[in-house]
């Protein structure tokens, strides 16, 4: 294969991970140790 397809299959491959790592930490069960700022400083 040519190194421009192996970097983009490379590329693609990262920001996939990166986005369903964002997708488990925050509506997966790691989501309940996040904290609502907004809830935290309601009037």
């Amino acid at each position: 294969m040519e190194p421009a397809t192996v970097l983009s299959i490379s590329i693609g491959a990262v920001v996939i991970a990166i986005t369903g790592f964002s997708i488990y930490t925050a509506f997966g069960p790691p989501s309940t140790e996040l904290s609502d700022p907004f809830e935290d400083h309601e009037d």
